[in-house]
């Protein structure tokens, strides 16, 4: 429900806000006094077309603000909401348009940016706006398929969600066929790629941490002989030679010497065992170092291998990954590939065979439904043709026109509604209509005839009165007070016997301030309204006869 319009610099808006009720809200006021703009700014705010002719002069930019209550029962909302990231405060649902000076506009849902695209299927679930504006569902041929699915009630409804649950296993199988079913020789070309690198990652027999390994050793072969000479110098640093006393025999007689005094001072104990220890294991360092030499290889051929070795490693690297790791990683996946590529055809055979079961399964449904449709499609015609005779539109003929089309989540019909306003022409797609007030009161039929078996939204009717009054605008009057029972209306209308059902009565009025128009909006208490409804019947000759009737007519709606 539209609880709060806030409209700022539109066209001769400067500032208007609009606090809406439950039920029958109307709008009245003077011809040219603006009533069209306020549903004008409610349509900009469900993603209508914009312009910078719309911002008010003198201004930068123009706002319109509309916040709406949601009900926990509005699922489609709720899921729509959810797709797209945005949150509900409190069940309250706030949506912005700002349209620039230079023509540029933004949107926003619950305070945060989004695509008109986003606002325009939002508002479809918001508001159904009937008019002469843009966004009259009427007028959609592809929404005629789901008014009348809507009339079918929960057995349609069923019917139609397995026809969509259907469609989109079908899509799902079909999509998987198409990429099985791609160029045999992209495959074949593919095939051989993988069958060369499987072949040459399993060659290489590579184990996890071999590289390391591998540099490891190559470095010790490569220096061999340095590290035999180097080690033997040390050695002869150790044990000495027959020209100078070694590390170790120096130590060893600083241990005798320390070992002897700490007899006569206990204080050098702990040195003497330090001194004794170290000379243990020096002599096991020296007993290393004497075997090293033994244990290094001068192999230029194996130094050789491990080189070819690495270099092959180096080379896989660049092709397939950083690490020995990732190399087995990607022959792994494209041993995977592989299989799946060469066992295609097989694969292929099956999802087709899946993919005709569920075919013929979705025609099924398609029939069914489609059957439904058309036994249903004389009653809702007939029905809705009842309601347009009590519209004075006595001489009207309504149908429902269902053909063959493209498949889709919704079956394989197409819906679309046809009427003949006047006697002796023939049918015509309704949305080639171009009078808003009748597009607005076949809507009104319409939705009349599915008042108890749709959940309603906001709906707006603008000039749902032309070329109506007397009786027939007293019958309008009823359908509009009957709707908003179950809904919230806004209607713009010129006729007494609709404003005066209304749950509120909002005055707009138009005036001259500082040498510019401006328009604004009043909601009217009872005796306001009494001279409006009295304006209304009476035009310039209003009488206390007149005003006397305006009291009449609004405590009758009682």
């Amino acid at each position: 429900m539209l609880k709060f319009l806030s409209v700022r610099n539109l066209a001769i808006i400067e500032s208007l806000e609009m606090e809406l009720q439950a039920g029958l809200n109307v709008l009245t006021g003077e011809t040219g006094a603006g009533k069209s703009i306020v549903v004008g700014a409610l349509n900009l705010a469900l993603g209508g077309r914009a312009d910078a002719d719309m911002v008010r002069a003198g201004a930068d930019h123009a706002v319109v603000d509309a916040l709406f209550d949601i009900p926990s029962g509005s699922p489609p909302v709720a899921k729509l909401l959810d797709e797209w990231g945005f949150d509900l405060e409190d069940g309250r649902l706030l949506v912005t348009r700002e349209i620039q000076d230079k023509g540029r506009s933004a949107a926003r849902i619950a305070g945060r940016p989004a695509t008109l695209a986003q606002l325009r299927e939002l508002g479809e679930w918001l508001v159904d706006l009937h008019g002469q504006h843009e966004h009259q569902s009427l007028l959609a041929v592809d929404r005629h398929i789901d008014v009348l699915d809507e009339w079918g009630g929960p057995s349609l409804k069923s019917l139609r969600e397995q026809v969509a649950q259907s469609y989109l296993v079908l899509g799902r199988i079909k999509t998987r066929l198409q990429l099985l079913e791609s160029d045999r020789r992209d495959r074949a070309q593919r095939i051989d790629l993988l069958q060369y690198q499987v072949a040459e990652i399993l060659s290489a027999k590579l184990e996890p941490g071999e590289d390391d390994r591998l540099l490891a050793e190559s470095r010790r072969l490569a220096n061999a002989r340095r590290l035999a000479e180097t080690v033997l110098s040390a050695l002869c640093a150790i044990k000495g030679s027959s020209e100078r006393a070694g590390a170790l025999e120096s130590l060893a007689m600083a241990a005798r010497l320390i070992g002897e005094a700490a007899a006569m001072d206990a204080e050098l104990t702990e040195a003497a065992g330090t001194l004794s220890s170290c000379q243990y294991e020096i002599e096991e360092v020296a007993r290393t170092l004497a075997l090293y030499p033994e244990q290094l290889e001068d192999d230029p051929a194996h130094l050789e291998e491990i080189e070819e070795r690495l270099d092959l490693i180096r080379r896989l690297k660049r092709k397939y990954g950083d690490s020995i790791e990732e190399i087995i990683a990607f022959g792994e996946s494209a041993s995977a590939e592989l299989d799946q590529l060469q066992h295609a055809d097989e694969r292929l055979a099956e999802l087709q065979g899946e993919y005709d079961g569920k075919e013929a399964e979705y025609q099924r449904l398609c029939l069914d439904i489609s059957q439904m449709r058309h036994e249903l499609a004389d009653q809702f015609a007939f029905r809705v043709t009842a309601e347009l005779h009590d519209l004075a539109m006595e001489k009207t003929r309504f149908a429902v026109q269902i053909e063959n089309d493209s498949p889709s989540a919704k079956g394989a019909d197409r819906v679309e509604f046809l009427i003949a306003p006047n006697v002796g022409e023939p049918l015509r797609p309704l949305a080639r209509i171009a009078s808003g007030g009748e597009v607005s009161r076949i809507m009104l039929a319409i939705k009349s005839a599915m008042a108890s078996k749709e959940s309603l939204p906001t709906m707006v009717f603008d000039e749902i009165d032309v070329g109506v009054g007397g009786r027939t605008g007293s019958v309008v009057a009823e359908k509009l007070a009957a709707l908003s029972r179950n809904a919230q209306i806004l209607c713009i209308t010129h006729l007494p016997q609709i404003a005066c059902r209304a749950s509120a009565h909002y005055q707009i009025v138009k005036y001259q301030q500082d040498g510019r128009t401006v328009v604004s909006i009043q909601p009217l208490g009872d005796e306001e309204r009494v001279a409006e409804l009295a304006r209304m019947l009476g035009g310039a000759h209003i009488t206390p006869h007149v005003i006397q009737h305006a009291r009449e007519m609004l405590a009758d709606r009682l």
